[in-house]
């Protein structure tokens, strides 16, 4: 499982990336999930992460998923059409 951090915005974003990018190859197998919980502070940026580590899960052929999803992110994610794509 990949935890996000507490902050994730565009000053984040990039680093997020990376990190959980470098995690997922550290993981060749089984489900990609990512726990959004300890998110509180997030911008669209947030969104564009989770795309993103969900193209990666799926170019390698797993499944993916957001876990634990906050109300706001959901909300977000529903906003810009992306909400059955992230949060499960």
């Amino acid at each position: 499982m990949l935890l996000l951090p507490a902050t994730l915005t565009l000053r984040e974003a990039r680093d997020t990336q990376r990190l959980l990018a470098q995690a997922l190859e550290g993981e060749r197998d089984g489900e990609v999930v990512v726990d959004a919980s300890p998110l509180q502070q997030f911008d669209t940026s947030a969104l564009a992460v989770l795309l993103e580590c969900r193209r990666l899960a799926q170019a390698s052929g797993r499944p993916f998923r957001v876990g634990n999803a906050p109300d706001k992110l959901s909300a977000l994610a529903a906003l810009y059409g992306v909400g059955e794509l992230l949060v499960a």
